[in-house]
C-alpha cells in the first residue's frame, strides 16, 4: 500500500481517530462535574477542604505530565497503536474505584489512573493524526481533535449530572466509565492503524532528517529554556491548564454552594466545554490561513476575562455568559498553541517533541489546582482562587506576546 500525507486520502483512519478522542473527552469527563460537587456528601471530603478537595487533580496533573513525555517517546519505539491500546488498558480500573470507594483517597487512586490513561490516549490521537495529515492541515487537523474531544468532556459531564441526580454517583460513573472505556479499547484493537509508519516516511522526506536526531534530554532543554519559542509556547500550555483546574475543581463547588441544582451546575460547565469544542472547528483552520501566535495571545486573555467574570456578577444567565467566553478563549489557544509546536519540531522528533511540550502543559492542572487551593484556603475565599487563575492567564500571555512569534511556515 502507498502512503499518502492528507486528510482525503486517510479520511477513514482519520474519523476512527476523531472516535477515539471523543471517548477519551468521555473518559476524563465522567470525572469533572459528580465528583467535586459530591465529594462533601458521598465521599467524605470535610466542606471548605479545599487542599484534600484538590488533591486528586494535583495527581492527575503530574501523573499525566510526566506520562505524555512518556507516551510521546514510546510511540516512536513501539508505535503509536500499542500505546494507546496500553493507555485504555489503564483506564480499566478507574470507574471500578469510584464506586467502590470507601474514602476520597480511593478517588485520589483513580485519577492516578486516569492521568495514565488520559497520557497515553489523547497524546496518541493527536500524534497520529498529525502523522497522516499535511503540514497545512496542522490547525484544522488539531482543532477537530480538540473539537471531539472536548464535546466529550462536556457531553460526559452534562450526561453524569443527569444519571447521578437519577440512580446515585457511584453506579452512575460505574455504568457510564465501563461502557465507554470497552468501547474504546474494542474500536482500539480492530479499527486503529498504526501511523508510525507516515511519520517515517515524512521523515526520510525531510530535509531535517540529515541531521542526527538530538538526545531527549537535548529536546527536553530545547523545549523548556533553549529555544525561546517553545519555552514561550511550553510555559503558556502550562498556565492555560490553571482554568481547567480551576473549572474541574471549584466551579462545581462554587455553583452548588450557591443553590444551583446539579444537572444546571453540568450544564453550565457543559457550556465551557461545548464552546471550547465547537469553535476549535474554525480556530484551528482560521491559523492555518492567519498564523498561530496572535490567536494564542488573546486567547490566553480572553479566558483569563471569562474567568474575572465568573465571581463578578450572579445568576445562571450570567455564569453560562462567562463560562463561555472562557471556552471561546480557550478555542482560540488550545489547538494552536500545539500546532505552533508542531510547526517548529522536525517529524524525526516531533512525537517527542509534543510529548514534552504535553507534559509541562498538563503539569498545568498540578501545578494550578496546587496554587488555587492555597490560596483558596489562606485566604479563605473561594473566589480568590478565581482571581488568582485570572492574572496567571493575563500574565502569561503577555509573556507569549513578548517572547513568542509566529511559527506558521507560510506566516512566519
Amino acid at each position: 500500500m502507498t502512503l499518502q500525507h492528507g486528510i482525503k486520502p486517510n479520511l477513514t483512519q482519520f474519523m476512527h481517530q476523531l472516535a477515539q478522542v471523543f471517548l477519551v473527552g468521555l473518559t476524563i469527563g465522567m470525572m469533572r462535574t459528580v465528583i467535586p460537587a459530591l465529594a462533601e456528601s458521598d465521599f467524605g471530603v470535610p466542606k471548605n477542604s479545599f487542599l484534600l478537595l484538590s488533591a486528586f487533580v494535583v495527581a492527575f496533573g503530574l501523573v499525566k505530565g510526566v506520562m505524555n513525555f512518556v507516551a510521546g517517546r514510546l510511540s516512536e519505539r513501539m508505535g503509536r497503536k500499542h500505546v494507546l491500546l496500553l493507555g485504555w488498558l489503564f483506564a480499566l480500573p478507574i470507574p471500578v474505584m469510584i464506586w467502590w470507594a470507601p474514602s476520597w483517597n480511593w478517588i485520589v487512586a483513580a485519577t492516578v489512573f486516569l492521568g495514565i490513561n488520559q497520557g497515553m490516549t489523547w497524546s496518541m490521537t493527536q500524534t497520529a493524526k498529525l502523522d497522516i495529515t499535511h503540514l497545512n492541515e496542522r490547525g484544522l487537523t488539531l482543532g477537530l481533535n480538540e473539537f471531539a474531544g472536548y464535546l466529550g468532556v462536556a457531553l460526559a459531564g452534562i450526561a453524569t449530572a443527569y444519571l447521578a441526580a437519577q440512580f446515585g454517583a457511584r453506579q452512575a460513573l460505574l455504568v457510564f466509565g465501563l461502557g465507554v472505556i470497552v468501547l474504546a479499547l474494542v474500536l482500539t484493537q480492530y479499527w486503529i492503524k498504526d501511523t508510525l509508519p507516515w511519520a517515517n516516511l515524512e521523515a526520510a522526506r525531510s530535509a531535517t532528517n540529515l541531521a542526527p536526531t538530538p538526545r531527549t534530554l537535548d529536546i527536553f532543554m530545547r523545549m523548556s529554556w533553549r529555544d525561546k519559542r517553545l519555552m514561550a509556547l511550553s510555559q503558556a500550555g502550562l498556565v492555560e491548564k490553571f482554568v481547567d483546574a480551576l473549572v474541574w475543581v471549584l466551579y462545581p463547588v462554587y455553583l452548588y454552594q450557591r443553590g444551583v441544582s446539579l444537572p444546571h451546575v453540568g450544564w453550565i460547565i457543559g457550556v465551557y466545554g461545548i464552546v471550547w469544542g465547537c469553535s476549535q472547528l474554525f480556530t484551528g483552520r482560521l491559523s492555518d490561513r492567519f498564523g498561530r501566535h496572535r490567536f494564542n495571545v488573546w486567547g490566553m486573555w480572553i479566558c483569563g476575562a471569562g474567568v474575572a467574570l465568573m465571581v463578578m456578577g450572579e445568576g445562571v444567565t450570567w455564569w453560562v455568559a462567562s463560562a463561555a467566553i472562557s471556552g471561546f478563549g480557550m478555542a482560540l489557544l488550545y489547538p494552536n498553541l500545539s500546532a505552533a509546536v508542531a510547526d517548529i519540531a522536525p517529524p524525526a522528533w516531533r512525537g517527542t517533541a509534543i510529548g514534552i511540550y504535553r507534559f509541562w502543559r498538563d503539569l498545568g492542572y498540578g501545578i494550578g489546582a496546587l496554587g488555587l487551593a492555597l490560596t483558596a484556603h489562606l485566604t479563605g475565599q473561594i473566589e480568590a482562587a478565581f482571581w488568582f487563575v485570572a492574572i496567571s492567564m493575563f500574565a502569561s500571555g503577555a509573556l507569549l506576546f513578548v517572547w513568542g512569534e509566529e511559527t506558521h511556515p507560510r506566516s512566519a
